[in-house]
Protein backbone atom coordinates (compact mmCIF):
# COMPACT_ATOMS: atom_id res chain seq x y z
CA UNK A 1 0.00 0.00 0.00
CA UNK A 2 1.38 3.43 -0.91
CA UNK A 3 0.45 6.86 0.38
CA UNK A 4 0.59 10.51 -0.59
CA UNK A 5 2.26 12.28 -3.49
CA UNK A 6 5.60 11.03 -4.75
CA UNK A 7 8.52 13.10 -3.34
CA UNK A 8 10.78 14.80 -5.86
CA UNK A 9 13.86 12.61 -5.14
CA UNK A 10 11.81 9.47 -5.86
CA UNK A 11 10.17 11.01 -8.92
CA UNK A 12 13.52 12.02 -10.43
CA UNK A 13 15.15 8.64 -9.88
CA UNK A 14 12.01 6.84 -11.08
CA UNK A 15 11.93 8.83 -14.31
CA UNK A 16 15.63 8.11 -14.89
CA UNK A 17 15.11 4.37 -14.39
CA UNK A 18 11.82 4.30 -16.30
CA UNK A 19 13.41 5.87 -19.38
CA UNK A 20 16.08 3.15 -19.44
CA UNK A 21 14.60 -0.12 -18.12
CA UNK A 22 10.90 0.69 -17.70
CA UNK A 23 10.78 0.08 -13.97
CA UNK A 24 9.85 3.57 -12.82
CA UNK A 25 6.32 2.76 -11.69
CA UNK A 26 7.59 -0.27 -9.77
CA UNK A 27 10.12 1.92 -7.97
CA UNK A 28 7.59 4.65 -7.17
CA UNK A 29 5.08 2.18 -5.80
CA UNK A 30 7.51 0.30 -3.60
CA UNK A 31 9.43 3.27 -2.22
CA UNK A 32 6.12 4.64 -0.94
CA UNK A 33 5.04 1.35 0.60
CA UNK A 34 3.71 1.86 4.13
CA UNK A 35 5.27 0.08 7.09
CA UNK A 36 3.60 -0.10 10.51
CA UNK A 37 5.45 1.25 13.51
CA UNK A 38 5.92 -0.77 16.70
CA UNK A 39 9.02 -1.41 18.81
CA UNK A 40 8.66 -5.21 18.58
CA UNK A 41 9.07 -5.09 14.78
CA UNK A 42 12.68 -4.00 15.32
CA UNK A 43 13.57 -7.40 16.80
CA UNK A 44 13.81 -8.97 13.35
CA UNK A 45 15.91 -6.04 12.17
CA UNK A 46 18.43 -6.76 14.95
CA UNK A 47 18.97 -10.22 13.47
CA UNK A 48 19.21 -8.83 9.93
CA UNK A 49 21.75 -6.14 10.79
CA UNK A 50 23.78 -8.58 12.89
CA UNK A 51 23.94 -10.90 9.87
CA UNK A 52 25.27 -8.06 7.72
CA UNK A 53 27.96 -7.33 10.32
CA UNK A 54 28.77 -11.05 10.45
CA UNK A 55 29.39 -11.06 6.70
CA UNK A 56 31.61 -7.97 6.87
CA UNK A 57 33.73 -9.07 9.82
CA UNK A 58 33.86 -12.68 8.60
CA UNK A 59 35.20 -11.54 5.22
CA UNK A 60 38.01 -9.70 7.02
CA UNK A 61 38.91 -12.78 9.06
CA UNK A 62 39.11 -15.07 6.01
CA UNK A 63 42.11 -13.07 4.75
CA UNK A 64 44.23 -14.22 7.69
CA UNK A 65 42.78 -17.52 8.95
CA UNK A 66 44.41 -20.80 7.85
CA UNK A 67 41.92 -23.71 8.03
CA UNK A 68 44.48 -26.45 8.50
CA UNK A 69 45.20 -28.97 11.24
CA UNK A 70 48.83 -29.31 10.21
CA UNK A 71 51.29 -28.93 13.11
CA UNK A 72 53.42 -25.80 13.47
CA UNK A 73 55.56 -24.36 16.25
CA UNK A 74 54.19 -21.03 17.47
CA UNK A 75 56.62 -18.09 17.39
CA UNK A 76 54.15 -15.21 17.52
CA UNK A 77 53.73 -12.28 19.88
CA UNK A 78 51.99 -14.13 22.72
CA UNK A 79 54.98 -15.23 24.79
CA UNK A 80 53.32 -17.83 27.10
CA UNK A 81 52.66 -20.07 24.07
CA UNK A 82 55.93 -19.52 22.19
CA UNK A 83 57.60 -22.79 21.23
CA UNK A 84 54.37 -24.80 21.67
CA UNK A 85 53.32 -27.16 18.87
CA UNK A 86 49.81 -26.41 17.66
CA UNK A 87 47.62 -26.55 14.58
CA UNK A 88 47.89 -23.91 11.86
CA UNK A 89 44.26 -22.97 12.58
CA UNK A 90 45.03 -22.14 16.21
CA UNK A 91 48.29 -20.37 15.32
CA UNK A 92 46.54 -18.20 12.73
CA UNK A 93 43.79 -17.38 15.25
CA UNK A 94 46.48 -16.21 17.68
CA UNK A 95 48.10 -14.25 14.88
CA UNK A 96 44.79 -12.51 14.11
CA UNK A 97 44.38 -11.68 17.81
CA UNK A 98 47.87 -10.27 18.46
CA UNK A 99 49.65 -9.45 15.19
CA UNK A 100 46.99 -8.30 12.70
CA UNK A 101 46.02 -4.65 13.11
CA UNK A 102 42.41 -4.61 14.29
CA UNK A 103 42.30 -8.40 14.22
CA UNK A 104 41.21 -8.93 17.82
CA UNK A 105 38.49 -6.30 17.42
CA UNK A 106 37.21 -8.05 14.29
CA UNK A 107 37.30 -11.47 16.01
CA UNK A 108 35.34 -10.21 18.99
CA UNK A 109 32.88 -8.23 16.89
CA UNK A 110 32.30 -11.34 14.78
CA UNK A 111 31.62 -13.43 17.87
CA UNK A 112 29.31 -10.85 19.48
CA UNK A 113 27.46 -10.39 16.18
CA UNK A 114 26.94 -14.17 15.98
CA UNK A 115 25.44 -14.22 19.47
CA UNK A 116 23.23 -11.22 18.69
CA UNK A 117 22.16 -12.76 15.38
CA UNK A 118 20.89 -15.94 17.01
CA UNK A 119 19.40 -14.03 19.95
CA UNK A 120 17.65 -11.73 17.48
CA UNK A 121 16.23 -14.72 15.61
CA UNK A 122 14.97 -16.17 18.88
CA UNK A 123 13.17 -13.07 20.13
CA UNK A 124 11.83 -12.32 16.65
CA UNK A 125 10.40 -15.84 16.44
CA UNK A 126 8.86 -15.41 19.88
CA UNK A 127 7.26 -12.12 18.83
CA UNK A 128 5.79 -13.76 15.74
CA UNK A 129 4.54 -16.76 17.73
CA UNK A 130 3.00 -14.92 20.67
CA UNK A 131 1.15 -12.47 18.41
CA UNK A 132 -0.03 -15.11 15.92
CA UNK A 133 1.77 -13.44 13.00
CA UNK A 134 2.48 -16.90 11.51
CA UNK A 135 -1.15 -17.40 10.45
CA UNK A 136 -2.48 -17.31 6.91
CA UNK A 137 -1.01 -16.11 4.57
CA UNK A 138 2.40 -16.21 6.32
CA UNK A 139 2.86 -19.93 7.01
CA UNK A 140 5.62 -20.26 4.40
CA UNK A 141 7.52 -17.32 5.87
CA UNK A 142 7.22 -18.93 9.30
CA UNK A 143 8.70 -22.17 7.97
CA UNK A 144 11.53 -20.21 6.37
CA UNK A 145 12.19 -18.65 9.77
CA UNK A 146 12.35 -22.07 11.44
CA UNK A 147 14.88 -23.27 8.84
CA UNK A 148 16.87 -20.03 9.30
CA UNK A 149 17.08 -20.64 13.03
CA UNK A 150 18.19 -24.25 12.52
CA UNK A 151 20.89 -23.22 10.04
CA UNK A 152 22.05 -20.45 12.37
CA UNK A 153 22.66 -23.03 15.12
CA UNK A 154 24.82 -25.13 12.78
CA UNK A 155 26.59 -22.02 11.52
CA UNK A 156 27.46 -21.09 15.09
CA UNK A 157 28.64 -24.63 15.85
CA UNK A 158 30.98 -24.78 12.84
CA UNK A 159 32.40 -21.30 13.50
CA UNK A 160 32.88 -22.01 17.20
CA UNK A 161 35.10 -24.99 16.34
CA UNK A 162 37.41 -23.28 13.83
CA UNK A 163 40.05 -21.79 16.22
CA UNK A 164 40.94 -25.34 17.37
CA UNK A 165 41.55 -24.25 20.97
CA UNK A 166 40.93 -26.43 23.99
CA UNK A 167 37.44 -25.02 24.67
CA UNK A 168 36.16 -25.46 21.11
CA UNK A 169 37.83 -28.86 20.92
CA UNK A 170 35.84 -30.04 23.93
CA UNK A 171 32.65 -28.97 22.12
CA UNK A 172 33.83 -30.71 18.97
CA UNK A 173 34.35 -33.90 20.97
CA UNK A 174 30.72 -33.72 22.14
CA UNK A 175 29.62 -33.21 18.53
CA UNK A 176 31.54 -36.30 17.49
CA UNK A 177 29.96 -38.29 20.32
CA UNK A 178 26.49 -37.20 19.17
CA UNK A 179 27.28 -38.27 15.59
CA UNK A 180 28.54 -41.65 16.79
CA UNK A 181 25.31 -42.23 18.72
CA UNK A 182 23.26 -42.22 15.51
CA UNK A 183 22.16 -45.76 14.67
CA UNK A 184 23.70 -47.43 11.59
CA UNK A 185 25.15 -44.27 9.97
CA UNK A 186 26.89 -42.69 12.96
CA UNK A 187 30.31 -44.27 12.51
CA UNK A 188 30.34 -43.59 8.78
CA UNK A 189 29.38 -39.93 9.25
CA UNK A 190 32.09 -39.48 11.87
CA UNK A 191 34.77 -40.99 9.60
CA UNK A 192 33.58 -38.84 6.70
CA UNK A 193 33.56 -35.60 8.68
CA UNK A 194 36.84 -36.10 10.52
CA UNK A 195 38.68 -37.93 7.74
CA UNK A 196 39.29 -41.03 9.87
CA UNK A 197 39.57 -41.63 13.59
CA UNK A 198 38.88 -38.62 15.79
CA UNK A 199 40.23 -35.95 15.62
CA UNK A 200 41.54 -36.71 12.13
CA UNK A 201 43.09 -34.12 9.83
CA UNK A 202 40.13 -32.75 7.87
CA UNK A 203 37.44 -31.49 10.23
CA UNK A 204 38.67 -27.88 10.44
CA UNK A 205 38.96 -27.48 6.66
CA UNK A 206 35.54 -29.06 6.14
CA UNK A 207 33.91 -26.98 8.85
CA UNK A 208 35.55 -23.93 7.28
CA UNK A 209 33.97 -24.63 3.90
CA UNK A 210 30.60 -25.23 5.54
CA UNK A 211 30.96 -22.10 7.68
CA UNK A 212 31.96 -19.57 5.01
CA UNK A 213 30.29 -21.01 1.88
CA UNK A 214 27.48 -23.51 2.30
CA UNK A 215 25.48 -22.25 5.29
CA UNK A 216 25.99 -18.49 4.62
CA UNK A 217 24.78 -19.03 1.05
CA UNK A 218 21.67 -20.80 2.30
CA UNK A 219 21.11 -18.14 4.96
CA UNK A 220 21.46 -15.33 2.42
CA UNK A 221 19.00 -17.01 0.05
CA UNK A 222 16.45 -17.71 2.80
CA UNK A 223 16.73 -14.21 4.29
CA UNK A 224 16.15 -12.75 0.83
CA UNK A 225 13.10 -14.97 0.31
CA UNK A 226 11.88 -14.06 3.81
CA UNK A 227 12.09 -10.33 3.08
CA UNK A 228 10.49 -10.66 -0.36
CA UNK A 229 7.52 -12.56 1.07
CA UNK A 230 7.17 -10.01 3.86
CA UNK A 231 7.23 -7.20 1.29
CA UNK A 232 4.65 -8.85 -0.98
CA UNK A 233 2.29 -9.98 1.78
CA UNK A 234 2.76 -6.67 3.69
CA UNK A 235 3.87 -6.45 7.29
CA UNK A 236 1.54 -7.37 10.11
CA UNK A 237 0.45 -4.58 12.42
CA UNK A 238 -0.51 -4.38 16.06
CA UNK A 239 -4.19 -3.90 16.94
CA UNK A 240 -5.36 -0.38 17.61
CA UNK A 241 -7.46 2.51 16.40
CA UNK A 242 -8.32 2.49 12.68
CA UNK A 243 -6.25 -0.68 12.06
CA UNK A 244 -7.91 -3.44 10.08
CA UNK A 245 -6.97 -6.37 7.89
CA UNK A 246 -7.60 -4.19 4.85
CA UNK A 247 -5.24 -1.29 5.62
CA UNK A 248 -1.78 -0.48 6.97
CA UNK A 249 -1.27 2.39 9.43
CA UNK A 250 2.29 3.66 9.51
CA UNK A 251 4.96 5.59 7.61
CA UNK A 252 6.18 5.16 4.01
CA UNK A 253 9.37 3.26 3.26
CA UNK A 254 10.96 6.45 1.93
CA UNK A 255 11.97 8.57 3.70
CA UNK A 256 10.66 7.63 7.19
CA UNK A 257 11.29 3.89 7.39
CA UNK A 258 14.53 4.08 5.41
CA UNK A 259 15.97 6.77 7.69
CA UNK A 260 14.83 4.92 10.80
CA UNK A 261 16.30 1.62 9.60
CA UNK A 262 19.59 3.27 8.65
CA UNK A 263 19.88 4.81 12.09
CA UNK A 264 19.01 1.52 13.74
CA UNK A 265 21.65 -0.31 11.71
CA UNK A 266 24.28 2.19 12.86
CA UNK A 267 23.07 1.77 16.44
CA UNK A 268 23.36 -2.03 16.17
CA UNK A 269 26.80 -1.70 14.61
CA UNK A 270 27.86 0.69 17.40
CA UNK A 271 26.67 -1.67 20.14
CA UNK A 272 28.53 -4.62 18.59
CA UNK A 273 31.66 -2.50 18.10
CA UNK A 274 31.46 -1.37 21.73
CA UNK A 275 31.09 -4.96 22.92
CA UNK A 276 33.99 -6.05 20.71
CA UNK A 277 36.11 -3.27 22.18
CA UNK A 278 35.25 -3.40 25.86
CA UNK A 279 33.80 -6.88 26.56
CA UNK A 280 36.26 -9.74 26.14
CA UNK A 281 34.83 -12.90 24.63
CA UNK A 282 36.42 -16.25 23.78
CA UNK A 283 40.04 -15.51 24.86
CA UNK A 284 41.50 -18.53 23.06
CA UNK A 285 45.05 -17.75 24.18
CA UNK A 286 44.07 -18.62 27.76
CA UNK A 287 42.76 -22.06 26.77
CA UNK A 288 45.72 -23.31 24.77
CA UNK A 289 45.73 -25.62 21.74
CA UNK A 290 43.40 -28.58 21.64
CA UNK A 291 44.67 -32.05 22.37
CA UNK A 292 42.26 -35.01 22.74
CA UNK A 293 43.84 -36.04 26.05
CA UNK A 294 43.15 -32.69 27.78
CA UNK A 295 39.90 -31.26 29.11
CA UNK A 296 39.07 -27.94 30.72
CA UNK A 297 37.08 -27.61 33.95
CA UNK A 298 33.96 -25.45 33.97
CA UNK A 299 33.92 -25.06 30.19
CA UNK A 300 30.69 -23.75 28.71
CA UNK A 301 29.52 -23.42 25.10
CA UNK A 302 27.92 -20.33 23.65
CA UNK A 303 24.42 -19.75 25.00
CA UNK A 304 22.56 -21.14 21.98
CA UNK A 305 24.13 -24.60 22.43
CA UNK A 306 23.69 -24.63 26.20
CA UNK A 307 20.48 -26.68 25.91
CA UNK A 308 22.47 -29.59 24.44
CA UNK A 309 24.98 -29.48 27.28
CA UNK A 310 22.15 -29.42 29.83
CA UNK A 311 20.20 -32.26 28.26
CA UNK A 312 23.34 -34.44 28.16
CA UNK A 313 24.00 -33.78 31.85
CA UNK A 314 20.43 -34.47 32.94
CA UNK A 315 19.90 -37.66 30.98
CA UNK A 316 20.32 -40.92 32.96
CA UNK A 317 22.95 -43.37 31.72
CA UNK A 318 20.57 -45.48 29.64
CA UNK A 319 21.68 -47.66 26.76
CA UNK A 320 20.38 -50.59 24.75
CA UNK A 321 22.58 -53.46 23.65
CA UNK A 322 21.25 -54.73 20.35
CA UNK A 323 21.44 -58.53 20.09
CA UNK A 324 24.06 -58.58 22.87
CA UNK A 325 27.33 -56.68 22.85
CA UNK A 326 28.18 -58.12 19.42
CA UNK A 327 25.20 -56.40 17.87
CA UNK A 328 26.17 -52.90 18.91
CA UNK A 329 25.08 -50.44 21.57
CA UNK A 330 22.43 -47.77 21.24
CA UNK A 331 23.50 -45.00 23.68
CA UNK A 332 20.19 -43.43 24.68
CA UNK A 333 22.03 -41.18 27.15
CA UNK A 334 23.48 -39.35 24.12
CA UNK A 335 20.95 -39.99 21.36
CA UNK A 336 17.88 -38.74 23.24
CA UNK A 337 19.42 -35.49 24.59
CA UNK A 338 20.97 -34.70 21.22
CA UNK A 339 17.86 -35.20 19.07
CA UNK A 340 14.70 -35.04 21.18
CA UNK A 341 14.70 -31.62 22.94
CA UNK A 342 15.61 -29.50 19.93
CA UNK A 343 13.63 -31.80 17.65
CA UNK A 344 10.50 -31.30 19.74
CA UNK A 345 10.90 -27.51 19.75
CA UNK A 346 11.73 -27.12 16.05
CA UNK A 347 9.13 -29.65 14.88
CA UNK A 348 6.54 -28.05 17.13
CA UNK A 349 7.36 -24.62 15.70
CA UNK A 350 7.09 -25.88 12.12
CA UNK A 351 3.77 -27.68 12.65
CA UNK A 352 2.06 -25.24 14.99
CA UNK A 353 0.42 -22.95 12.36
CA UNK A 354 -1.14 -25.95 10.66
CA UNK A 355 -2.16 -27.68 13.89
CA UNK A 356 -3.78 -24.48 15.17
CA UNK A 357 -5.68 -24.01 11.92
CA UNK A 358 -6.87 -27.62 12.12
CA UNK A 359 -8.00 -27.18 15.71
CA UNK A 360 -9.76 -23.84 15.24
CA UNK A 361 -10.93 -24.24 11.65
CA UNK A 362 -9.70 -20.67 11.04
CA UNK A 363 -8.87 -20.21 7.34
CA UNK A 364 -9.11 -16.42 7.28
CA UNK A 365 -6.26 -14.08 6.41
CA UNK A 366 -4.77 -12.22 9.36
CA UNK A 367 -2.89 -8.95 8.96
CA UNK A 368 -3.64 -7.55 12.44
CA UNK A 369 -1.93 -9.63 15.10
CA UNK A 370 -3.23 -10.68 18.51
CA UNK A 371 -2.21 -9.43 21.90
CA UNK A 372 -0.68 -12.47 23.65
CA UNK A 373 -3.19 -12.28 26.51
CA UNK A 374 -6.09 -12.74 24.09
CA UNK A 375 -5.00 -16.25 23.12
CA UNK A 376 -4.06 -17.71 26.51
CA UNK A 377 -3.46 -21.29 25.35
CA UNK A 378 -1.04 -20.24 22.61
CA UNK A 379 0.81 -17.95 25.02
CA UNK A 380 0.97 -20.71 27.63
CA UNK A 381 2.37 -23.16 25.09
CA UNK A 382 5.04 -20.62 24.17
CA UNK A 383 6.02 -20.09 27.79
CA UNK A 384 6.15 -23.86 28.26
CA UNK A 385 8.71 -24.14 25.45
CA UNK A 386 10.73 -21.22 26.86
CA UNK A 387 10.78 -22.82 30.31
CA UNK A 388 11.82 -26.19 28.87
CA UNK A 389 14.64 -24.61 26.85
CA UNK A 390 15.68 -22.34 29.72
CA UNK A 391 15.95 -25.17 32.24
CA UNK A 392 18.09 -27.21 29.85
CA UNK A 393 20.26 -24.15 29.29
CA UNK A 394 20.58 -23.59 33.04
CA UNK A 395 21.46 -27.21 33.73
CA UNK A 396 24.27 -26.94 31.20
CA UNK A 397 26.10 -25.11 33.97
CA UNK A 398 25.11 -27.40 36.85
CA UNK A 399 28.78 -27.94 37.74
CA UNK A 400 29.31 -24.18 38.06
CA UNK A 401 26.08 -23.87 40.08
CA UNK A 402 27.17 -26.68 42.41
CA UNK A 403 30.60 -25.14 42.92
CA UNK A 404 29.32 -21.60 43.46
CA UNK A 405 26.57 -22.51 45.91
CA UNK A 406 28.61 -25.34 47.46
CA UNK A 407 25.99 -28.04 46.94
CA UNK A 408 26.35 -31.55 45.63
CA UNK A 409 26.56 -31.94 41.86
CA UNK A 410 24.22 -34.92 42.16
CA UNK A 411 21.66 -32.74 43.93
CA UNK A 412 21.66 -30.19 41.09
CA UNK A 413 21.26 -33.04 38.59
CA UNK A 414 18.33 -34.65 40.40
CA UNK A 415 16.64 -31.29 40.96
CA UNK A 416 17.09 -30.53 37.26
CA UNK A 417 15.47 -33.85 36.30
CA UNK A 418 12.43 -32.97 38.38
CA UNK A 419 12.23 -29.37 37.17
CA UNK A 420 12.43 -30.35 33.49
CA UNK A 421 9.11 -32.16 33.95
CA UNK A 422 7.39 -29.97 36.56
CA UNK A 423 8.68 -26.59 35.33
CA UNK A 424 6.96 -26.52 31.91
CA UNK A 425 3.68 -27.71 33.46
CA UNK A 426 3.77 -24.95 36.07
CA UNK A 427 4.72 -22.42 33.39
CA UNK A 428 1.64 -23.38 31.37
CA UNK A 429 -0.75 -23.13 34.30
CA UNK A 430 0.68 -19.88 35.64
CA UNK A 431 0.79 -18.22 32.21
CA UNK A 432 -2.80 -19.24 31.49
CA UNK A 433 -4.02 -17.69 34.74
CA UNK A 434 -2.02 -14.52 34.09
CA UNK A 435 -3.55 -14.17 30.63
CA UNK A 436 -7.06 -14.53 32.04
CA UNK A 437 -6.23 -12.00 34.74
CA UNK A 438 -5.01 -9.50 32.15
CA UNK A 439 -8.19 -10.06 30.13
CA UNK A 440 -10.24 -9.31 33.24
CA UNK A 441 -8.27 -6.10 33.75
CA UNK A 442 -9.10 -5.09 30.17
CA UNK A 443 -12.76 -5.91 30.74
CA UNK A 444 -12.75 -3.87 33.94
CA UNK A 445 -11.16 -0.94 32.10
CA UNK A 446 -13.98 -0.97 29.56
CA UNK A 447 -16.67 -1.61 32.15
CA UNK A 448 -15.56 0.76 34.92
CA UNK A 449 -12.99 3.07 33.33
CA UNK A 450 -9.49 3.96 34.45
CA UNK A 451 -8.57 4.70 38.05
CA UNK A 452 -7.92 8.41 38.61
CA UNK A 453 -6.64 8.32 42.20
CA UNK A 454 -9.43 10.70 43.27
CA UNK A 455 -11.72 9.70 46.17
CA UNK A 456 -15.30 11.06 46.38
CA UNK A 457 -17.79 10.80 49.19
CA UNK A 458 -21.37 10.23 48.14
CA UNK A 459 -24.35 11.88 49.88
CA UNK A 460 -25.03 8.66 51.76
CA UNK A 461 -21.50 8.73 53.22
CA UNK A 462 -20.00 6.06 50.97
CA UNK A 463 -16.49 6.68 49.63
CA UNK A 464 -15.71 5.74 46.05
CA UNK A 465 -12.80 6.21 43.69
CA UNK A 466 -13.56 8.18 40.56
CA UNK A 467 -12.99 6.36 37.31
CA UNK A 468 -12.48 8.09 33.98
CA UNK A 469 -13.25 6.61 30.56
CA UNK A 470 -10.11 5.23 28.82
CA UNK A 471 -8.74 7.27 25.97
CA UNK A 472 -9.72 6.30 22.45
CA UNK A 473 -6.44 4.52 21.65
CA UNK A 474 -6.56 2.27 24.71
CA UNK A 475 -10.24 1.53 24.19
CA UNK A 476 -9.65 0.64 20.52
CA UNK A 477 -6.74 -1.61 21.49
CA UNK A 478 -8.85 -3.50 24.03
CA UNK A 479 -11.97 -3.71 21.86
CA UNK A 480 -9.97 -5.13 18.97
CA UNK A 481 -9.98 -8.42 20.88
CA UNK A 482 -11.70 -11.20 18.99
CA UNK A 483 -12.65 -14.64 20.29
CA UNK A 484 -10.38 -17.48 19.24
CA UNK A 485 -12.35 -19.32 16.51
CA UNK A 486 -14.07 -22.61 17.22
CA UNK A 487 -15.09 -25.18 14.63
CA UNK A 488 -18.73 -24.81 13.67
CA UNK A 489 -20.91 -27.34 15.44
CA UNK A 490 -18.57 -27.84 18.39
CA UNK A 491 -21.16 -26.54 20.86
CA UNK A 492 -24.07 -28.24 19.18
CA UNK A 493 -24.75 -25.30 16.87
CA UNK A 494 -24.58 -27.39 13.70
CA UNK A 495 -25.17 -25.55 10.42
CA UNK A 496 -28.67 -27.02 10.15
CA UNK A 497 -29.53 -25.81 13.66
CA UNK A 498 -30.71 -29.22 14.93
CA UNK A 499 -27.75 -29.67 17.25
CA UNK A 500 -26.43 -32.72 15.40
CA UNK A 501 -22.65 -32.56 14.73
CA UNK A 502 -21.58 -32.58 11.11
CA UNK A 503 -20.57 -35.90 9.60
CA UNK A 504 -16.84 -35.16 9.67
CA UNK A 505 -17.05 -34.50 13.44
CA UNK A 506 -18.68 -37.84 14.33
CA UNK A 507 -15.70 -40.19 13.97
CA UNK A 508 -13.10 -40.48 16.80
CA UNK A 509 -10.64 -38.00 15.25
CA UNK A 510 -13.46 -35.54 14.63
CA UNK A 511 -14.65 -35.80 18.24
CA UNK A 512 -11.10 -35.24 19.46
CA UNK A 513 -10.82 -32.22 17.19
CA UNK A 514 -14.09 -30.84 18.53
CA UNK A 515 -12.96 -31.19 22.13
CA UNK A 516 -9.60 -29.57 21.38
CA UNK A 517 -11.31 -26.73 19.52
CA UNK A 518 -13.72 -26.08 22.36
CA UNK A 519 -10.91 -26.05 24.93
CA UNK A 520 -8.49 -23.98 22.83
CA UNK A 521 -10.90 -21.46 21.33
CA UNK A 522 -13.84 -19.38 22.39
CA UNK A 523 -14.22 -16.25 24.47
CA UNK A 524 -12.61 -16.65 27.90
CA UNK A 525 -13.46 -13.20 29.32
CA UNK A 526 -16.13 -11.23 27.47
CA UNK A 527 -16.15 -7.45 27.14
CA UNK A 528 -19.21 -5.37 27.98
CA UNK A 529 -20.58 -2.22 26.40
CA UNK A 530 -18.90 -0.08 29.08
CA UNK A 531 -22.04 0.92 31.00
CA UNK A 532 -21.61 -0.81 34.31
CA UNK A 533 -23.26 -0.04 37.63
CA UNK A 534 -20.33 2.03 38.88
CA UNK A 535 -20.50 4.37 35.88
CA UNK A 536 -24.18 5.07 36.55
CA UNK A 537 -23.42 5.82 40.21
CA UNK A 538 -20.52 8.08 39.28
CA UNK A 539 -22.59 9.86 36.67
CA UNK A 540 -25.17 10.73 39.35
CA UNK A 541 -22.51 12.62 41.31
CA UNK A 542 -21.96 15.79 39.33
CA UNK A 543 -19.26 18.38 39.81
CA UNK A 544 -19.78 20.54 42.90
CA UNK A 545 -22.34 18.20 44.49
CA UNK A 546 -19.83 17.03 47.08
CA UNK A 547 -17.06 19.14 48.56
CA UNK A 548 -15.39 16.32 50.47
CA UNK A 549 -13.41 14.90 47.55
CA UNK A 550 -9.72 14.43 48.16
CA UNK A 551 -6.89 12.73 46.29
CA UNK A 552 -6.27 9.11 47.19
CA UNK A 553 -3.40 8.43 49.55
Amino acid sequence: MSVGPVPKPIAGVSDFIDERIGAGNFLKRNLRKVFPDHWSFLLGEVALYSFVILLLTGTFLTFFFRPSMGDVVYNGSYQPLQGITMSEAYASSLNISFDVRGGLLMRQMHHWAALLFIAGLMVHALRVFFTGAYRKPREINWLIGVVLFTLALFEGLTGYSLPDDLLSGAGLRITQGVILSLPVVGTWLSFFLFGGEYPGEDVISRFYSIHILLIPGLLLALITAHLILMWVQKHTQMPGKDRTNANVVGAPFYPAFMAKSGAYFMFTFGVIALLGTAAQINPIWLFGPYTPSDISAGSQPDFYMGFLEGSLRLMPAWEINLFGTAGGTLPLNVLIPALVPLGVILTGMALYPFVERWVTGDNREHHVVDRPRNNPHRTSIGMTAITFYGLLWLMGANDEIAAFFQVSLNVTTYVGRVLIIVGPILAYLITYRICLGLQRIDAATIDHGVETGVIKRLPDGEYIEVHAPPNKSIEALIRDKKPVPIIAGTDGDAPDGDGVPSEKMRHPLGRLRAKMSKAYGGEKVALTDGHGEDEEKHAAVGPGEDDTSSPAR
